[in-house]
């Protein structure tokens, strides 16, 4: 909170506390609040709360906001009210207001003109219905949600073409692969977080890690207030999710408790038909159905508990805790549909990680900031699969052509042999930010990340002497970034040149017995990395709210621990010799907004950009000869470039009608066998659209409902690579277009502590693929009741 006037504090006194909004329920950033006849002011913070201590006695509260009429109420704080809460609601001044107003940067707003190509998503209306936070992603310009199913199932990440590994997903810094899979943004409720940040292609010094194709950073909330939001929602194929988070701060010591809890379970039975949804008869005779999933359940639990001190003379943030989740998940199938689906296959997985968060502003020295995140912890995931039947997709055993049914040779559902194969691994992360203000103008930073996987496998199915054979895979991460900062020309001028450092080192260890000595000896084997990187990013405010942004990097991505030591969970098979991937990013782009032209608000914002990649890393160029596997390899692709236009448009009318549009459009080649080729299985085009109406006063006074609706196109894509002339079968392996559209409610109850929302998704049943000819659910329906207690 910003203090305008400080005068010394009168012991006795009481905490004068709550929101200024405007008339249809919108919080006002940075207005006035004046206690008249006092020295005590203060500015709303970004979600319009206030929060004020004065002596005992009557006070007038003028609280006012540029365009809008000022308002004044009288409040007495005396030994029994210790607390008082007092909101205001500011009336649109329309007949002041001049022809274009431009206001104040909101935080959302200076992040976005640093001169990264960033987009800050801001979370507050979506933690009211039952959105995920991948959904809300998949909205982002030049931002594509790939996943292979429903609720729980694997994810991929693409950023103007870059994905899987290549964007870099973190929570406050965090990489969230450190979670594991059970702590997964699936499972993390919108409630949870105050916004995310997505920066493409180029990502700053203070994100330490190798992010090549971008990051994703998840900033959850972190308000020194007193709160509790709790939320429980139903839906379409057993869908059942709640969460709950909170704050309690003693306001005379500082001392905080903090905690979140989540719950998801879905049966994920919906249905599906296509190429491989068959039964097959007699005589190998091929029927096609429509079925639903029988073995794709899923369910998470998982929470976090920290305690310490904020906002004490000593520390802004002191916290210690621990996060603890689990998850199950049965697998219907590979990597892809195949005619026979499985049944009984399935994985848990579950994480217990100590945490520690350190934050200080001027520590030590005036400008001198601190900020250390540590994690550790155990990770342990288990796969299941003991069942030797072939299944059909009606959920019955297979039959073969003579009607009998029949078992796998190999005694399981996947081929390789049945297995309860274990992965343990034991985790750390700590990374530590340093920055100095020396003046208005410059800044350094100085950032450090450390990761470590130490990782042993087992099965309990392979012999003793199997096991005990079996070796640890063990991988260290330590990268290093410094970064300048500079803000000049009166703040129209914003530069940022930074170096990052790359060390990797991979330990494999494998027992072997010495013919010498006929004793058990470990062999082990170590492969490091050394890599560079740099960039920079500036912005220059041409004329007000008009701001060219650039930025590049040469940025570079280690193979992680999956593309190295496979992983049976996922289908991945080990590939030890990968080599590390590099890629030189370039952005370009415009900023025009937010301006305000009576009851009109736009934003206007482009970005041209390019990707010029080396050792692409990737699934293998998919054939008609490997479309039915079931595993996968990550393998160097080669060499590939990528280069696109993208652009977004934000309009808000009187406050209550708000209208989102952006499109993506790029070429994504790699040479395959000396051959430039159009990469398989990526759309290259996809447009976004969603609008919102606000009505105030329905049914009750001082109520809000809101109405939304979401359309998604993605163009066709096909699964293989081009044929050229030969196109014979072509169509068999493409996904065409696809428009998905949702639409939801919410209603706001007088008291905004209680909201109901409704939403339908995929309102016209349409079939949706978005990866490895894996079907998405259908229609489908979710309620959703939130109730919200701040500042208590």
């Amino acid at each position: 909170m910003n203090t305008l006037f400080l005068s010394a504090q009168n012991t006795e006194g009481s905490a004068v506390h709550g929101v200024v909004t405007t008339s249809i329920g919108e919080p006002l950033a940075f207005a006035t609040v004046v206690a008249k006849n006092t020295k005590f002011a203060t500015l709303t913070n970004e979600n319009g709360e206030y929060d004020m201590e004065l002596p005992y006695g009557a006070h007038v509260f003028t609280v006012s906001y540029i365009g809008f009429s000022s308002t004044s109420h009288s409040v007495e704080t005396s030994p029994d009210h210790k607390s008082v809460k007092l909101d205001f609601i500011l009336k649109e001044d329309t007949e002041n207001l001049e022809e274009v107003t431009v206001s104040g940067k909101s935080k959302a707003t200076a992040i976005e003109t640093e001169g990264f190509a960033v987009n800050v998503i801001e979370t507050k209306e979506a933690s009211q219905r039952n959105i995920q936070t991948n959904e809300l992603l998949n909205t982002t310009v030049g931002v594509k949600i790939r996943q292979n199913g429903g609720l729980g199932s694997q994810v991929q990440y693409s950023l103007n073409g870059l994905t899987g590994n290549a964007v870099r997903i973190f929570i406050d810094g965090i990489p969230i692969s450190v979670y594991g899979s059970s702590f997964s943004l699936n499972s993390l409720p919108p409630s949870m977080i105050k916004r995310i940040e997505v920066y493409k292609g180029v990502v700053p010094g203070y994100l330490a890690d190798d992010a090549l194709g971008g990051a994703i950073n998840i900033v959850l909330q972190e308000s020194a207030r007193n709160y509790l939001n709790a939320s429980v929602s139903y839906g379409s194929f057993n869908t059942f999710q709640a969460s709950a988070n909170g704050l309690y701060r003693f306001k005379e010591s500082g001392f905080t408790v903090k905690g979140s809890l989540f719950h998801n379970y879905s049966d994920n039975d919906y249905e599906v038909s296509g190429r491989s949804v068959v039964v097959a008869g007699l005589g190998g005779k091929q029927t096609p159905i429509t079925a639903r999933r029988f073995n794709d359940a899923y369910r998470s639990t998982g929470g976090t508990a920290q305690i310490g001190f904020t906002d004490v003379d000593w520390a802004d943030q002191f916290l210690v805790g621990v996060t603890a989740s689990d998850d199950y998940k049965e697998i219907q199938h590979g990597t892809f549909m195949t005619m026979t689906p499985y049944k009984g296959r399935f994985m848990e997985s579950d994480a217990l990680l100590g945490n520690l968060t350190y934050q200080k502003t001027d520590f030590l020295i005036d400008g001198l900031d601190l900020n250390v995140h540590g994690l550790y912890g155990k990770r342990n995931r288990a796969v299941n699969d003991t069942v030797a039947w072939a299944y059909s997709w009606n959920g019955e055993r297979a039959i073969d052509y003579k009607g009998d049914e029949y078992k796998y040779s190999w005694g399981s559902q996947q081929d390789g042999g049945p297995t309860l194969a274990k992965i343990k691994r034991n985790v750390s992360s700590i990374r530590t930010g340093l920055s100095y203000t020396i003046n208005d103008h410059h800044k350094v930073l100085f950032n450090h990340a450390y990761s470590g996987i130490d990782r042993e496998d087992s099965d309990a199915l392979k012999s003793v002497k199997e096991n005990t054979f079996k070796g640890t895979r063990d991988l260290h991460k330590n990268i290093l970034s410094a970064t300048y900062e500079l803000n000049t020309l009166q703040g129209k001028l914003r530069a940022s040149l930074f170096g990052k450092y790359y060390q990797q080192k991979t330990v494999n260890t494998d027992p072997f017995i010495n013919p010498e000595t006929n004793q058990v000896e470990d062999e082990v084997t170590t492969a490091k990395v050394n890599e560079q990187g740099y960039g920079f990013a500036a912005s220059y405010e041409i004329v007000p709210n008009v701001t060219l942004m650039t930025s590049a990097e040469k940025a570079v991505r280690l193979p992680n621990e999956t593309e190295v030591f496979g992983n049976d969970g996922d289908n991945v098979v080990a590939n030890p010799s990968i080599r590390a991937e590099q890629s030189n990013n370039y952005n370009l782009g415009f900023r025009f907004g937010n301006f305000n032209i009576q009851k009109h608000d736009f934003a206007i914002s482009t970005n041209f950009f390019a990707r010029n990649i080396k050792d692409r890393i990737g699934l293998p160029i998919e054939t008609s000869l490997n479309v039915n596997d079931e595993t996968i390899l990550y393998e160097n692709q080669g060499d590939g470039t990528s280069k696109g236009i993208e652009a977004q448009l934000h309009y808000t009318y009187n406050k209550n009608l708000g209208i989102n549009f952006n499109i993506t459009r790029f070429d994504l080649t790699i040479k395959n066998q000396g051959v430039e080729i159009d990469v398989p299985n990526t759309p290259f085009f996809t447009m976004n659209a969603g609008a919102h109406y606000t009505i105030a006063n329905l049914f009750q006074k001082s109520s809000l409902l809101n109405l939304f609706y979401s359309v998604y196109y993605t163009d066709e894509f096909s699964y293989l690579v081009p044929q050229g002339s030969n196109t014979v079968g072509d169509e068999f392996f493409k996904v065409p277009d696809q428009v998905v559209q949702d639409f939801g409610l919410s209603y706001t109850f007088p008291n905004n502590n209680f909201v109901l929302s409704f939403d339908v998704k995929n309102i016209f049943d349409k079939p949706v693929f978005d990866n490895l000819s894996v079907q998405k659910p259908g229609r489908a329906f979710y309620l959703k009741l939130n109730y919200i207690i701040n500042n208590f």
